[in-house]
C-alpha cells in the first residue's frame, strides 16, 4: 500500500478510541457525593473534552470541599483503576488500528490524559498500533492549540506543510480546533460525545468505524488535496 497518500494516523483518547466518558463522570459524581459537592450528569458532559483541572475547578464552584489538585487526582485515579480493568474500545476501532498496522501507516495518540493513562492504553492497543504519544504531562500547549498536533508531527519527522497528508480523528470542539489549526485532515467523531460538533472546522465526520480502514482515511486525504 504504499501508493498512500496517507502518511500518519493522530488520535484523541476520550470519545474517540475508548467510550470512557462514563468512567470520567462516574469519578465525578463519587468525589462530589463524599465531599459535599453537587454534581450531575448535564454538568459532567459540559466537561467533557476539557482539562481535567478545569472539570475539578468547577466541582469546587459547585460545593465539592477538596482542592482542585485532590480532585483531578481523584478522577484520574478512578479513570486509572476502572481502565486497568477494563479499556472500553469503542466498536470496531481496533480493527481501524489493525488495518493501519497492516498498511504500514504509523498512529500517534494525542491526548490532554496524564502520562499513564496515555501509556495504559498503548500497551492494551494491537501490536504496533502506537508509535508514540503526546500526554498531558508533556511540555506542550494544551488543545486547542495546534501545539499537540504539531508535536505528534515531529515524533514522525513530519514537516507542518505535510499534516495536510495525515489524520486527525477527534471527538471535541477544542480538539477539533486543535487538529485543524495543525493543518491534519481533521475528521469528528460524532458518536460518542453529547456536544453538537457540526459547526466545528473538521474536513468530515463520521459517527462509528464500521467499514473504516486505512484505505477510507487515505481517501479522505485525496479528497482534502484534491487528488
Amino acid at each position: 500500500m504504499s501508493d498512500m497518500l496517507l502518511k500518519a494516523v493522530f488520535w484523541d483518547m476520550d470519545g474517540t478510541l475508548i467510550d470512557s466518558e462514563p468512567y470520567w463522570h462516574a469519578g465525578e459524581m463519587e468525589i462530589a457525593r463524599a465531599h459535599g459537592g453537587y454534581w450531575d450528569s448535564e454538568l459532567a458532559w459540559q466537561g467533557s473534552g476539557t482539562p481535567v483541572p478545569a472539570v475539578a475547578q468547577r466541582m469546587v464552584e459547585h460545593g465539592c470541599q477538596l482542592s482542585v489538585e485532590e480532585i483531578g487526582k481523584g478522577m484520574i485515579d478512578y479513570v486509572s483503576r476502572a481502565e486497568a480493568a477494563h479499556m472500553p474500545w469503542i466498536d470496531g476501532v481496533t480493527d481501524v488500528l489493525k488495518s493501519l498496522v497492516a498498511a504500514g501507516i504509523p498512529s500517534v495518540l494525542v491526548t490532554t490524559s496524564p502520562r499513564h493513562l496515555a501509556q495504559g492504553l498503548v500497551d492494551q492497543a494491537p501490536a504496533g498500533a502506537f508509535v508514540g504519544f503526546v500526554c498531558g504531562d508533556d511540555d506542550v500547549e494544551k488543545k486547542p492549540s495546534p501545539e499537540p498536533y504539531l508535536a505528534a508531527g515531529r515524533v514522525l519527522g513530519i514537516a507542518p506543510e505535510d499534516m495536510r497528508y495525515c489524520v486527525a480523528l477527534e471527538d471535541s470542539m477544542s480538539g477539533l480546533r486543535s487538529a485543524a489549526a495543525s493543518g491534519a485532515t481533521t475528521i469528528a467523531q460524532t458518536g460518542y460525545i453529547r456536544t453538537d460538533t457540526s459547526a466545528g472546522p473538521q474536513f468530515a465526520s463520521i459517527d462509528s468505524y464500521a467499514g473504516v480502514t486505512a484505505a477510507t482515511l487515505d481517501g479522505y486525504v485525496r479528497q482534502r488535496v484534491g487528488e
